[in-house]
């Protein structure tokens, strides 16, 4: 089924008009649109519709030099500024990886995609390059800085381009969230399975072999193997490695992109229900009130144990993910110490 939109162009852009200062994800969701269509109607207003081909845009966005990179899911945002460098496509899974951007792409998911100009209040303009899938959500934006190669940009959207610029997109419906699948009749084999792991690359692996998904599998698995924690959790955790300086590695994803910070964090900022991480070159925004589950979560490898601390939502999607630099023995064991310090919460609870 497509979903489609009974507003005309001219009613997208009026909207956008009447509501200059609403970001444009909050405003297509108040429209019934997906924030890919709301683009689309501005198609020749600062707006050109580019490949979604990953190996096209990557290279391209390598020339733009230190941008900014964000990826989000319903509840968290992480942005990073780097250089895009050290790009490894793949027809299934593709890779970016340096210091500071550090991407895990699914090109399966890499649908739509737009070069945005958007005029700012006090002058001047923001460019962008911006990613969405199937259903018209945003999968992974790349914006332009000050210190960004400004003078490719017309280069780089001259050569991504498409020919049609048309704005008809077949926008198909959210994927519905995967609910927590498994088996207490499986645990035992659930745990000797997990006494197997030797990469935490493994475990989606076994756990789909067993016919469960990650969050049922914590459901069923009981210690050693996992720990449920209360939601503030997650909070206390951010809070106390900044305290520490401790360095983190941070997964925020959607079915299209993983983004990752690895280091330590400095500014931890509660608005609302908002916490929030504010550094120079990192930044971190969580609905903590999105937060229905916590587990801590123990798989070995070559390097010892990784010890995570993982948050869902209510309808049982995985949120992010939070874990120690096993690089850095002293650093992990830091990080074991303050993980096994934090709240848990009885299992009933979770049950």
């Amino acid at each position: 089924m497509v979903r489609s939109t009974s507003l005309s162009v001219t009613e997208i852009r009026q909207a956008r008009l009447d509501n200059p200062k609403m970001r444009e994800r909050e405003l297509a969701d108040k429209l019934g649109i997906s924030e890919a269509q709301l683009l689309a109607a501005h198609l020749g207003q600062g707006v050109t519709r580019v490949t979604p081909d990953m190996d096209a845009l990557m290279p391209a966005v390598m020339r733009l030099g230190e941008v900014m990179a964000l990826t989000r899911n319903e509840s968290c945002v992480i942005e990073k500024t780097g250089v895009y460098a050290d790009y490894r496509g793949g027809p299934h899974a593709a890779l970016v990886v340096n210091d500071e951007i550090d991407l895990r792409m699914f090109p399966g998911h890499w649908k739509y995609a737009f070069a945005v100009v958007k005029p700012l209040e006090g002058g001047g303009k923001r460019r962008s390059l911006q990613v969405f899938d199937a259903a018209g959500d945003a999968v992974h934006k790349v914006f332009l800085k000050d210190s960004s190669v400004h003078s490719e940009w017309t280069s780089v959207v001259a050569e991504l381009r498409l020919p049609e610029q048309s704005g008809d997109l077949p926008i198909l419906p959210r994927q519905k969230t995967e609910a927590a699948v498994g088996d207490p009749a499986k645990a035992e084999r659930l745990r000797d399975e997990w006494d197997k792991i030797t990469d935490t690359h493994q475990f989606l692996q076994m756990v789909k072999k067993l016919k469960m998904n990650r969050l049922g599998a914590y459901r069923v698995a009981g210690a050693p193997y996992v720990r449920p924690l209360q939601t503030s959790a997650v909070s206390v955790l951010l809070e106390k490695a900044r305290d520490l300086a401790l360095p983190i590695m941070v997964f925020v994803g959607n079915r299209g992109c993983i983004e990752i910070h690895t280091g330590p964090i400095e500014t931890v900022k509660p608005m609302g229900p908002w916490i929030n991480v504010l550094d120079p070159r990192f930044n971190l925004h969580l609905r903590n009130d999105h937060i229905a589950e916590v587990w801590q979560a123990t798989k070995a490898t070559r390097r010892g144990d990784a010890v995570s601390v993982e948050a869902f939502d209510a309808e049982g999607g995985l949120i992010l993910q939070v874990f120690g630099v096993l690089a850095e023995p002293e650093a992990a064991a830091k990080w074991n110490d303050l993980v096994a310090a934090l709240p848990s919460l009885k299992e009933e609870a979770v049950a």
